[in-house]
């Protein structure tokens, strides 16, 4: 089959609210997850170093990403990428919903 569908919800969240897609979609080189989360909702800081950069899109909502020592308030349409060694964290400031791609 050269196209692979799949709803999100059908995924099992992890670490509250986070679908990873790239397997149920057979994605062997690129990540692809949903992030569905409530207002309030704080992820862990993070980098991606072994992993590549992503970049985060937001769909509904409004967030805050810390990327290093900067602070990146984000409304619904807005994207960014973060580089793999930058140390990135996400504050939902509003019930969000993001699209995050990443590839290395």
């Amino acid at each position: 089959m050269p196209h692979s569908v799949v709803e999100y919800d059908d995924v099992d969240p992890v670490g509250g609210g986070r679908h990873f897609l790239h397997d149920a979609l057979g994605c062997s080189t690129l990540g692809v997850s949903v992030l569905d989360v409530e207002a309030g909702w704080s992820g862990e800081a993070h980098d991606h170093a072994a992993d590549g950069q992503e970049v985060y899109a937001l769909v509904e909502g409004e967030a805050t990403v810390t990327v290093g020592d900067e602070t990146v308030s984000m409304s619904a349409g807005d994207a960014l990428r973060v580089d793999p060694t930058a140390t990135r964290r996400i504050d939902a400031d509003a019930d969000s919903l993001f699209v995050v791609a990443g590839a290395a």
